[in-house]
């Protein structure tokens, strides 16, 4: 209440009283009870009739978010063994009208932004909340913290991994789950391309399990890089159809106006390259690994050997003809392995496949800042029930839980 204790004459007086009614509700949310839900549908397009396919709702009560504390751009979105929901989300990204309370005098109510690592309870609670350039390790004098934080994944030991996609971002960055600097890959404002075995270009997404860290590398280089999670040793590089990295690196830094460019001539799900967002990597469980092309409106699917080279199987091509910021940004897989749940940035949607044969057998929610409607799209994630986690950039700035009902 430092703070609030600045503010002096009646209206302000009333705004030191409302302050303080805010930090007791913070005090006791970790003693609330979880929200009740508030299931509603979400916009359901049929392209298979008679073909049953997973069916949700949208839990619109869900997260339950601090009174005092606002997610900006959520960047990432990640599931652990133990169903609790992590994110990442950009602070930066809040404006000073959004965050009154975090300035000096405060100049409204409400809120301060909320760390830049959130977890959340499967019901919504939120659990705890960590992370900023304070928290980033300093290598030569240069804090290793990205500028903007891009993607997440929380291991089976329960340390969380993400890279970015900001200014000099080309370092990925893993903590202990409670916040403490581990390990890194990459080094902040230092790239070498994508021929490099060391040095990374704006990591856009990690998985990092059974003996490796796998990265989508990403924004400036495109391609997938292998290191061994022992030692960090580097193991191996792709391209698009396991090819070696082809193309040349972007030129300078990414900024959210390339997002939307056509200066590359639109998607092409045939392409001997990757383009150049190259936004995922999700290996599977049974040996296999999907790659976001985002750029040429496709996934990659690859089969892995047990020395963990990549081996080309299909192409998965997804609305093709879409342009802006263009289709697949992210993939999840069903608990059971039946089905794949594949985020289309650009039509605001969730397409469901079929995944032993790839078929489309729906898609689920459309453009639109309603609970079950999407801005910009982002990241998405399952836990063991079937539930989907869903996130927005941009504009959008939230995470939704989409839940799974049943398959009809």
């Amino acid at each position: 209440m430092r703070r609030a204790a600045r503010w002096t004459g009646r209206g302000r007086a009333t705004l030191t009283v409302v302050l303080a009614a805010a930090s007791l509700i913070a005090g006791a949310q970790a003693s609330q009870s979880p929200p009740a839900s508030g299931l509603v549908g979400l916009e359901t397009e049929v392209i298979m009739p008679g073909t049953p396919f997973p069916r949700f709702k949208v839990d619109a009560a869900w997260p339950q978010m601090p009174p005092d504390l606002m997610l900006g751009q959520v960047a990432g979105v990640a599931v652990d063994k133990d169903d609790d929901v992590w994110v990442v989300h950009r602070p930066h990204s809040l404006t000073p009208t959004d965050t009154g309370l975090a300035q000096s005098p405060p100049t409204a109510v409400c809120c301060k932004p909320a760390p830049t690592v959130v977890r959340f309870a499967r019901d919504g609670r939120y659990l705890a909340g960590w992370g900023g350039p304070e928290t980033g390790p300093v290598v030569d004098g240069v804090n290793q913290w990205p500028k903007s934080i891009h993607g997440v994944y929380v291991d089976a030991n329960k340390t969380v991994w993400f890279g970015g996609n900001g200014d000099g971002d080309h370092a990925v960055l893993n903590f202990t789950a409670d916040g403490k600097f581990i390990r890194s890959i990459g080094r902040r404002e230092h790239t070498g391309g994508n021929e490099d075995r060391a040095l990374l270009g704006n990591p856009a997404d990690v998985y990092a399990d059974n003996g490796q860290v796998l990265i989508a590398d990403g924004y400036i280089n495109k391609r997938v890089i292998r290191f061994n999670s022992a030692d960090g040793g580097y193991t191996g590089s792709w391209g698009a159809y396991a090819l070696p990295p082809a193309g040349p690196s972007r030129e300078g830094n990414f900024d959210q106006s390339q997002a939307t460019s056509t200066t590359d001539g639109g998607a092409d799900p045939q392409s001997r390259s990757f383009g150049d967002i190259v936004h995922c990597v999700v290996p599977t469980g049974d040996g296999h690994v999907y790659v976001c092309d985002r750029r040429n409106n496709r996934a990659q699917l690859f089969r892995q050997a047990s020395d963990g080279t990549l081996a080309f199987v299909r192409d998965i091509a997804i609305a093709p003809e879409t342009g802006g910021t263009r289709t697949v940004t992210d993939i999840a897989v069903s608990p059971d392995g039946k089905y794949l749940y594949i985020a289309d940035m650009m039509n605001g949607r969730i397409w469901i496949l079929l995944r032993e044969t790839h078929q489309v057998l729906a898609a689920i929610g459309r453009n639109g800042r309603q609970a079950g409607q999407f801005i910009w799209l982002h990241s998405i994630d399952i836990d063991s029930q079937g539930n989907l986690y869903v996130s927005e950039v941009n504009t959008g700035r939230r995470v939704q839980k989409l839940v799974f009902t049943g398959a009809e």
